[in-house]
């Protein structure tokens, strides 16, 4: 294949997958989107394999029907509520990628460079690309154990924490400055080896310091990293597609990391100083009374939906971990057929990363129509007769607005406490995933369904 028709292949990739990332942006095309996500790595991966001139396929092949018989065996295995946790795992992948390809390029004793500012140009391509991948690494590591519960969910906040960061940082431009001017490969071995050590214990100590209620800004923080790290391989090995494949992906992370942030009222540099989801503060009950929690049975629950003339029905990750989408659609189904308005709330940091609800109903045929955003719901709130909130927690916190004291004072929240009545369903009266008590259980309007969130919504089916 001549450099042309590889140009040609490269540039048709990069409209694929740019067309890719639009269609993810809406759910009517997310299907479309992935499409042309899929058939532009297949041009990515052959033009790849022309262009480097490979001799040896058997082991190409070898190795790509590996890694796809691994990922289409993930693909069908995983299940909804553990697709962050995937998604964690991937983005650690591309970052190890990143580290093992820069030692590689480091390393490889073929390379020629033009002259000197061509060295150090590379050499600081490798550096960049290793640290940000070892970075990548580690933290995605971490992720994915504070996704799956194998690591707390608790921040670790350290004594003097961002000054051992900060310390860390410089020790990694000191190192960066000897290792561009080593005068040879054995002498450069060592500030990168060190600075590689150091990246490692930056990526797990600073997403170990990110509380729970933060992982959906980690995750898409992580997408972003794995984005750059990606961009520093394709410099690395002269790739433009690979540059700009990572530049979509790092610009992209970003780019969602700031809505994530916005939603959830914080600061990105906040989010990764760490802190946030310490269990703190007292949860404000109206008036300072006592706050007694009122609980419903599954029948009376059904009774409330049938005579309503508005239903909310707000999903959390409870209803994930249930997989209660499916019975949740059919009883939309039965009351949307007896005259009933029913709605679905969405908050952007609903579940254990961006897009999660909408995904999971998306998977149960609910009707794109009547799924909204926070922000397109939430002034209906106080004119709703029935807000059905499902396992959500964190999301639906008066406290966020109504106690300055709260870890989470300032949050934007869905405001269901308005609609006139609130059934919540839990197992029990745990915290949500950010370690905060809410007050929202305890008020006048407000009716705990406990249980299993897909039995109950089975049984309120059955009643309907």
């Amino acid at each position: 294949m001549s450099a042309g028709m590889i140009t040609t292949a490269y540039i048709i990739a990069s409209v694929l997958f740019i067309l890719s990332l639009g269609g993810l942006s809406h759910q009517e095309k997310a299907r479309r989107g992935n499409l042309y996500g899929m058939l532009g790595m297949a041009i990515a991966i052959l033009a790849t394999l022309f262009a480097a001139r490979v001799t040896d396929y058997a082991t190409i092949i070898i190795a790509m029907v590996a890694g796809g018989g691994i990922g289409a065996v993930l693909a069908k295995r995983v299940q909804m509520t553990q697709m962050p946790e995937l998604v964690a795992m991937l983005h650690s992948f591309v970052g190890l990628a990143a580290v093992l390809v820069g030692y590689a390029s480091y390393l490889d004793p073929t390379h020629t460079y033009d002259d000197h500012a061509a060295k150090v140009i590379h050499l600081v391509e490798i550096y960049l690309g290793v640290l940000i991948g070892a970075v990548t690494f580690t933290g995605s590591v971490v992720a994915f154990g504070k996704l799956r519960g194998i690591i707390m969910s608790k921040p670790l906040t350290l004594p003097g924490r961002h000054w051992f960061n900060l310390g860390l940082a410089v020790a990694s431009i000191v190192l960066g400055y000897y290792f561009v001017g080593a005068a040879g490969i054995d002498s450069g071995r060592i500030p990168l080896a060190i600075m590689t050590v150091i990246a490692l214990i930056f990526g797990i100590h600073m997403v170990m310091a990110i509380g729970g209620a933060d992982m959906p800004v980690v995750v898409s923080m992580l997408n972003s990293y794995s984005g750059w790290a990606a961009a520093a391989t394709g410099f690395m090995l002269s790739n433009d597609l690979l540059i700009i494949t990572g530049a979509l992906v790092g610009s992209s992370g970003a780019i969602l990391s700031y809505i994530m942030c916005r939603a959830m009222n914080r600061r990105f540099l906040a989010v990764i100083a760490g802190g946030f989801g310490v269990s703190g503060g007292k949860p404000k009950i109206s008036d300072g009374a006592p706050g007694e929690v009122v609980s419903v049975s599954i029948d009376d629950t059904a009774e409330m939906l049938k005579d309503a003339n508005e239903v909310v029905i707000v999903p959390g990750y409870g209803m994930a971990v249930a997989q209660a989408q499916y019975p949740v659609f059919e009883a939309t189904k039965k009351l949307r057929d007896a005259g009933v308005k029913v709605r679905f709330a969405i908050h952007p940091v609903a579940g254990r990363m961006p897009g999660h609800m909408n995904v999971l109903l998306a998977e149960a045929k609910v009707p794109y129509d009547i799924v909204l955003e926070m922000d397109e719901i939430n002034e209906d709130l106080a004119k709703t007769d029935v807000v059905l909130v499902i396992g959500a927690n964190d999301i639906v916190n008066p406290d966020a607005m109504e106690n300055p004291d709260s870890p989470i004072a300032g949050m934007p929240v869905l405001e269901v406490w308005k609609a006139r009545t609130v059934v919540v369903m839990k197992r029990s009266m745990a915290t949500g995933y950010a370690g905060v008590e809410n007050p929202l259980f305890f008020k006048d309007n407000t009716r705990m369904l406990f249980g299993d969130a897909k039995a109950s919504v089975e049984g309120i089916l059955g009643s309907l």
